[in-house]
């Protein structure tokens, strides 16, 4: 029936239906996280505008109708989520490349494979939203800098021992074997032989990190931890909107619901991408 048109790609034949379900599991996340790079450029007012007062109901020109001060709620959820974006991206693509190396380091190497285990048992007992509450208090003047250090610091060694996991099956591949007897230096043989045939696992733990990267840069701006992210984010909107849910819930719902969107989307994108790459 639907499936029976179909693109071919080299030696395999992909239904058209299958190809086009994968791009609209990317659709949203696309949407979602380009509106939150545009909004500034997008919103009506400035985040600091006035238009009536506290929790002023949805109605005329201001969609979401107001917070706490009179501000504009459909302008502050423009302008309030490139920030936390940025910060889980980035967050996510650190841990992520960096725990690739590592595990593929340490399927070669048992020796570091051991300090990598070790060290991720450690880290399991401190959980990463107390480690940044610990650095971030001792430490407020690192600003998004210091989240960022903590956040990857705190999620590389779980990762980096999933990558171990699955890099040792590689690891006793006879091309790899065969590149260690002619003698090729361990970068090469992580680089060119071992990471290139863990693209899969690489792909879904990139989705997993920055949901996780979400909830640790949304739970620090909650708390008002990182300075440099400013008061306009969706994290902060919750915080300071949730006493007048009752008065305007769209001041409250609408940040939380764009917070999870954009993880959830991003990582449903993040699995339907790796599937498409794996049917072409």
């Amino acid at each position: 029936m639907g499936e029976s048109r179909a693109v071919v790609t080299g030696e395999y034949t992909m239904p058209v239906t299958r190809r086009r379900r994968w791009w609209l599991a990317v659709v949203p996340a696309v949407l979602i996280g380009a509106l939150a790079l545009a909004g500034p450029a997008l919103a009506p007012y400035a985040v600091d505008h006035g238009i009536g007062i506290s929790f002023q109901r949805p109605g005329g020109q201001a969609w979401l109708g107001g917070d706490r001060l009179g501000r504009d709620v459909w302008s502050q959820l423009l302008c309030g989520g490139w920030g936390l974006l940025l910060l889980a991206a980035t967050i996510a693509l650190l841990v992520t490349g960096l725990a690739a190396l590592l595990g593929s380091c340490a399927a070669l190497r048992p020796r570091l494979g051991a300090w990598i285990e070790r060290a991720a048992d450690l880290g399991m007992l401190l959980p990463p939203v107390l480690a940044i509450l610990l650095f971030m208090l001792s430490w407020p003047e690192s600003g998004a800098p210091g989240l960022i250090a903590v956040s990857v610091i705190a999620g590389t060694p779980y990762t980096a021992r999933v990558f171990a996991a699955a890099a040792s099956g590689v690891a006793r591949s006879g091309f790899i074997e065969a590149a260690v007897a002619r003698g090729e230096h361990l970068g090469y043989i992580v680089f060119r032989e071992l990471l290139p045939n863990l693209r899969e696992t690489f792909i879904t733990q990139l989705g997993l990190r920055f949901v996780e990267a979400m909830y640790l840069v949304s739970t620090a701006a909650f708390l008002q931890l990182p300075a440099t992210l400013g008061d306009a984010n969706w994290a902060v909107m919750v915080r300071e909107n949730a006493s007048g849910i009752l008065l305007n819930p769209a001041a409250v719902l609408a940040p939380s619901l764009a917070i999870g969107l954009l993880a959830v989307s991003v990582n449903v994108a993040v699995a339907a991408f790796g599937r498409g790459r794996r049917s072409l």
